[in-house]
């Protein structure tokens, strides 16, 4: 088996990077894609004579580093760019929204179009239901509300005892 693998190594090696190439556009994560750079590395080095043990050992160090230093980049680039190019939850962001239920630093829920969110502020006061916010961050399934400025600046905002 040994000297099937030392023949015909890149066909293993061609192999996992296919797969990986798959699954990567199954899943769009950037992880996979930087795996099977690591992949072609290994192919490379099998295609030197580079021993069996070494040809894992730069498909691992490849794949590591290239999803450590590259991964980061990337995705700062793909979030880059026009607001009409936001992703769903970044969409959010700069939204109207009216509170269901009091939302204060511990939570509360309001409604960003037609969804129901749990959210909470960060300062302040608790804000009534009914009130008007605006969206100004999404911290995993919450939503980071406040007053829009024109209410802070025009001293309408209502508070609660």
């Amino acid at each position: 088996m040994l000297e099937w693998i030392n023949d015909f190594g890149w066909i293993i090696w061609l192999t996992v990077f296919l797969l990986l190439a798959v699954a990567e556009m199954l899943t769009l994560n950037l992880y996979f894609i930087l795996m099977s750079v690591g992949a072609l590395a290994a192919l490379v080095a099998f295609l030197f004579n580079a021993e069996l043990w070494l040809q894992i050992v730069i498909f691992c160090v490849v794949a590591l580093a290239t999803t450590v230093l590259i991964r980061p980049l990337a995705l700062a680039h793909l979030h880059r760019g026009p607001a009409d190019q936001l992703s769903n939850v970044d969409r959010l962001i700069g939204h109207k929204a009216v509170v269901l239920e009091t939302v204060g630093s511990g939570g509360g829920l309001v409604k960003i179009g037609g969804d129901i969110w749990t959210a909470r502020i960060t300062g302040g006061s608790e804000i009534p239901v009914g009130a008007a916010v605006e969206v100004e961050a999404i911290d995993g399934a919450t939503a980071i509300v406040t007053y829009p400025s024109a209410h802070k600046s025009s001293g309408t905002a209502t508070t609660t005892a």
